[in-house]
């Protein structure tokens, strides 16, 4: 896999972590009253119903813990993220060097792009002279049938 391909790839995993971070966060956080004006939220442990397993209980009570993993997951993805920009080659010469690269680059191209050109006009030649000969040879196995 080449490096901008590590790139890109990291930035999904990056946007992933963070997507899951917040959502967890959204879905994990204990309620808390925002405004002095309503009521206090009900806390945790009296909104238990008969649905509520023990690994709900285990969420919240680990939910201290929770910001914590997910942020160090989210720094070590941008760690490896800036590992793999640190690793990109750097641009040697500056602008006109580059635009001189390319210059020669895109004379390459076309010249490749010709030759391939050719190439197919000599692969769609010889297509129609088998297409032809196929032709003639199954009018001749036709021919040689005697009609019954």
């Amino acid at each position: 896999m080449d490096i901008i391909s590590q790139l890109q790839e990291q930035v999904n995993s990056i946007a992933a972590i963070t997507f899951n971070a917040f959502g967890t966060l959204q879905r994990d956080a204990p309620p808390v009253q925002l405004s002095p004006n309503y009521p206090e939220p009900p806390a945790a442990a009296a909104t238990t119903t008969t649905t509520t397993t023990a690994t709900d209980g285990d969420a919240t009570a680990a939910f201290p813990e929770q910001p914590k993993q997910l942020s160090a997951d989210l720094v070590k993805a941008a760690k490896q993220f800036d590992a793999l920009v640190a690793a990109l080659p750097l641009s040697e010469g500056g602008e006109e060097a580059q635009l001189k690269r390319i210059a020669e680059l895109q004379v390459e191209n076309d010249l490749i792009g010709q030759e391939l050109q050719k190439q197919l006009e000599a692969a769609e030649k010889e297509l129609k002279q088998v297409q032809e000969l196929f032709g003639q040879a199954a009018d001749n196995c036709l021919n040689m049938k005697k009609p019954e």
